[in-house]
C-alpha cells in the first residue's frame, strides 16, 4: 500500500505526458531589413494527440490586436508561415501564435486552442 501512495503524485504527470502539443517558433530572433515592411514568421506545431481533428487546424499571429492567418508550408506537415507587416521605423515587434482546433471527445467534436509566449522579432538596420 505505502508504494501505491507514493505513486499517487507522479499519476497526472504519467497520464498527461503521451498526449501532448508543442508549437515551435521558427523564425530568427533577428531579421534583416527589408524595404517591403514585410516579415516571415514560421512555426511548427506538433502532437501526440490522436483526438485532434488536423482539418480543423487554424493557426494565426497575433501583434497587438491584429490577428494574420498562416498558411501550411509547402512540402512540410507541421509547419505554417505568414508574413506580417513592421511599420517603417519600428525596430522591433511582439508577437503570439495561437492554434484553434477540434478534438474528438465524448459526445462530438469540441473546440480548444494553444497559445505560445510572447516572442520578440527585432528588425535589424539597412
Amino acid at each position: 500500500m505505502l508504494k501505491i501512495v507514493k505513486f499517487l503524485p507522479l499519476l497526472p504527470l504519467l497520464l498527461t505526458g503521451c498526449v501532448s502539443s508543442t508549437i515551435t517558433n521558427l523564425t530568427p530572433s533577428r531579421l534583416p531589413h527589408h524595404a517591403t515592411g514585410l516579415y516571415p514568421l514560421e512555426v511548427a506545431w506538433d502532437t501526440r494527440e490522436q483526438a485532434v481533428l488536423q482539418h480543423s487546424l487554424t493557426p494565426v499571429v497575433i501583434i497587438d490586436t491584429e490577428t494574420y492567418q498562416m498558411r501550411p508550408t509547402r512540402g512540410i506537415t507541421n509547419r505554417w508561415e505568414a508574413v506580417v507587416p513592421v511599420p517603417a521605423g519600428q525596430k522591433s515587434v511582439y508577437y503570439r501564435f495561437k492554434f484553434d482546433y477540434q478534438k474528438n471527445d465524448f459526445g462530438g467534436p469540441r473546440r480548444n486552442s494553444q497559445l505560445t509566449r510572447t516572442y520578440k522579432l527585432d528588425i535589424l538596420d539597412k
